[in-house]
């Protein structure tokens, strides 16, 4: 199948201690094997059969990579869910979201989550249980959403599978800056809910479809096998991390 994906390599501007630390302009710059992660996302995106691909980016050093990608470019927000929403609006739906920092993505990984989406979803988000990526990377060190059925870590894969989905991008815009305080999120949805999450009993089915209530659309996780689709680079720690797996299951990564 056929579909188009976004893929977010902006900054929140200012110096990237991150790219400062590997040496190169612009984090989705950084090299593993003489290839740079935007490389490896946009060549995981092709192999999984993306046919339209265009990079979300803040510094025309990166604008220039894509372009010798052959991909599009289109010019960045001040934060990423603004820029997905400025990105949805010139690509429309369908569409796959991932981020530049996805340096161990595969094609499998995509085309596993697409085929798990509900068929009424309007925007879906790819997730792995705590037990699932400790299996496969025990020693990655990972944000994680408790709730009631697991602990669970974010995929960067995301699918805005209808025009309501910009409902759902304008309710992230006002959570942006909660991501990693899953109780402040919680607690937009009322007492109930954020009552029901401190004392362990909200699961994460239950919590997305509130907040899928909250913005008008349907939305859903998809729980994902592969542990290892839960780890990006973030911190100089990842960096070494992701090429240790690279050089260890190379070619498979």
């Amino acid at each position: 199948m056929s579909f188009t994906a976004l893929v977010l390599a902006g900054s929140r501007g200012g110096d990237d201690p991150l790219a400062r630390h590997a040496g190169v302009s612009d984090k989705a710059l950084i090299e593993f094997n003489g290839e740079t992660m935007l490389a490896r996302v946009v060549a995981a995106l092709r192999a999984a059969g993306a046919g339209r691909i265009a990079v979300s980016f803040s510094s025309e050093a990166v604008a220039d990579h894509a372009r010798a990608l052959g991909v599009e470019t289109i010019p960045a927000a001040p934060g990423p869910s603004e820029s997905v929403g400025r990105a949805f609006e010139a690509l429309g739906a369908p569409l796959l979201v991932t981020t530049a920092d996805h340096a161990l993505l595969r094609p499998e990984w995509i085309t596993r989550f697409v085929a798990d989406v509900p068929g009424d979803a309007d925007v879906a988000a790819l997730l792995a249980e705590r037990r699932v990526i400790e299996a496969e990377v025990p020693e990655t060190r990972r944000t994680y959403l408790r709730f009631a059925d697991g602990q669970w870590s974010g995929c960067n894969l995301f699918w805005l599978a209808s025009d309501r989905a910009a409902n759902a991008l304008t309710l992230w815009r006002s959570v942006e800056a909660d991501r990693k305080r899953p109780w402040r999120i919680v607690r937009r949805l009322g007492p109930g809910l954020l009552l029901r999450y401190l004392f362990g009993r909200l699961t994460l089915d239950a919590a997305l479809a509130a907040l899928g209530r909250t913005a008008g659309v349907r939305a859903t996780a998809v729980a994902s096998p592969f542990g290892l689709a839960a780890v990006d680079v973030d911190k100089p720690d990842d960096i070494a991390l992701v090429a240790r797996l690279i050089r260890a299951r190379s070619p498979a990564i």
